[in-house]
């Protein structure tokens, strides 16, 4: 098996990494660049995904004991899950302000509609706009 330091090493690696995608999502969020939101969301996938397989090894890992008795592996340890931690609120952060542009941009939407002037607009479930160009014009009495 890899040797647990290496192991160790390598999820601080990509718990910086992580790191650093969250905050250029956050940068391409309020930017509104939706190319690069798509990409970096899949950049952000790889890598939590990468976090949880090296995650796994160190858990089955036969020294997992020594993360926390020795000297050189505690401190990485706890580095990790810091940044794990600033990851998560980061991330959180991310998807509230994804909310609120998709509430943005679905009022901005509305407002295009209206201002339009469709006469037969009405409204779904979700509460979004939808065009009905036979509102009322199909009765048969």
């Amino acid at each position: 098996m890899a040797a647990l330091h290496g192991l160790v090493e390598f999820q601080l690696k990509n718990a910086l990494e992580l790191n650093d995608v969250l905050e250029q999502e956050m940068h391409a969020i309020t930017s509104r660049q939706s190319k690069d939101i798509e990409q970096i969301a899949n950049k952000k996938v790889t890598l939590i995904e990468q976090l949880q397989v090296t995650d796994d090894r160190i858990r089955r890992h036969p020294d997992v004991d020594s993360l926390t008795t020795d000297p050189e592996l505690s401190p990485l340890v706890e580095q990790i899950r810091t940044l794990i931690s600033q990851c998560q609120q980061a991330n959180e952060v991310n998807g509230q302000a994804l909310q609120r542009a998709q509430l943005s941009y679905n009022k901005l939407n509305n407002l295009m509609k209206q201002s339009q002037g469709k006469l037969g607009m009405t409204y779904t479930a979700e509460g979004q706009t939808k065009n009905v160009t036979t509102l009322g014009t199909n009765i048969k009495a």
